[in-house]
């Protein structure tokens, strides 16, 4: 695998490219398997709905088992219909289950990798965190990895609203003011090719995409200017920043 800096010094010939002086992350799928968030909320969903929706066991078990179909994105609504529930009775009870899930403490982890990797750069190079999704969800997640303890900055973009959601380039405008770095002195690493890259390269980032085995978005696409300079498989890869 050629290294990022090897990569960046082809497109310019003979320019001397800034040393990388801070990496930023996204949350799901690169620090963590968001796969372990899905199934954490459902089981909170479970444990607040079993009353409603029969024994939690079997119910849990039907949730992951829509999550591998094209009815993922109405696992809810699947299991409420499954209950016989319908009408605006339906309507509230699928949106009570999808508060319950974007609120509720997550059981996750850092990846291993990711672990490593923080524990190898962390003091080497100014560390970053830019993430979507909605507020209340993704300040639960940062708080059960304990992202303050390891990241010198976290913006979470739905504090601003979703029209700032990547690839919105509000966040990485940000971050590289409040870390103190040019932007072509950041790297921003990241899982999701549909929006992921499109504002770092534009402000002229260095960009990699991880590919975790499971990952989510791994049927995304890259719009124009939306590819990542380089690819990883692991974070353990992030080495080949600094070289």
């Amino acid at each position: 695998m050629a290294r990022i800096t090897e990569w960046v010094a082809a497109q310019v010939g003979e320019t001397v490219m800034p040393k990388i002086e801070a990496i930023v992350f996204d949350i799901d799928d690169t620090l963590y398997p968001e796969r372990d968030y899905v199934f954490s909320g459902y089981r909170a969903v479970v444990d607040a709905f079993a009353g409603r929706l029969g024994a939690s066991l079997e119910i849990y078990a039907r949730m992951c088992a829509l999550y591998a179909t094209p009815e993922r994105s109405r696992v809810f609504d699947v299991i409420v219909e499954e209950a016989g529930v319908a009408g605006p009775d339906a309507e509230r009870l699928v949106q009570a289950m999808v508060d319950t899930y974007r609120a509720h403490a997550p059981s996750i982890a850092l990846a291993p990798d990711a672990r490593a990797a923080l524990a190898e750069l962390r003091g080497r190079v100014r560390l970053g965190v830019i993430s979507d999704g909605y507020l209340i969800s993704q300040q639960r997640k940062a708080a059960a990895l304990g992202l303050d303890a390891w990241f010198d900055e976290v913006i979470l973009t739905d504090a601003w609203g979703r029209s700032f959601w990547k690839p919105h380039p509000r966040a990485f405008e940000e971050m590289a003011d409040r870390l103190g770095v040019a932007h072509a002195a950041c790297a921003y690493v990241g899982d999701n090719l549909a929006k992921d890259f499109v504002a770092p390269n534009s402000l002229g980032w260095t960009t990699v995409l991880v590919d975790r085995a499971g990952r989510v978005h791994a049927g995304a696409t890259a719009p124009a200017g939306g590819e990542p300079h380089q690819f990883v498989c692991s974070l353990s890869e992030l080495r080949d920043v600094l070289a």
